[in-house]
């Protein structure tokens, strides 16, 4: 499964500027809600359970923030580039500036594994992390994620 299956131009957002991982995971979770047609406050209360599971910061600046979700039938994702890093009790202890939200369908259905690990994959790229970093523009920043899982 390729990252351009789950996620579009649109739904990538560049320099956000949240300060802490509970509003911007909020905010993701808003935004990713009103695109699947599902309630935001569920959305969120879901990414927000995973997340206390253990953190979803996976380290190198990098979070996957993810849940499985009833009604959802195809992943999918919202990425986010911040402009400024914030804590994400990350596995490293570093801040986190790239966050890329996603929505899986309730099951166990290969695709859904797929979809995290193909973002997991292209986000632990070294190369794929300069050129997210580097993009001056939403359709840069897309690009960047979108060459990494095509690869």
């Amino acid at each position: 499964m390729k990252i351009s299956d789950f996620l579009s131009p649109a739904d990538v957002a560049l320099d956000v500027r949240e300060s802490d991982k509970a509003r911007l995971l909020q905010q993701l979770s808003s935004q990713a809600a009103a695109k699947v047609g599902l309630s935001a406050n569920e959305v969120c209360t879901q990414i927000i359970k995973r997340e206390e599971l253990g953190s979803t910061g996976v380290g190198n600046g990098v979070a996957l923030p993810h849940a499985r979700l009833q009604g959802l039938t195809t992943p999918f994702g919202v990425f986010a580039r911040l402009r400024h890093g914030i804590d994400f009790e990350a596995i490293d202890s570093q801040p986190v500036n790239i966050v890329f939200l996603l929505l899986l369908p309730d099951g166990t259905g290969a695709s859904q594994l797929n979809a995290l690990a193909s973002v997991a994959r292209a986000l632990r790229d070294p190369e794929t992390l300069q050129r997210i970093r580097s993009a001056a523009d939403r359709d840069s920043l897309f690009q960047a994620i979108v060459d990494a899982s095509a690869a």
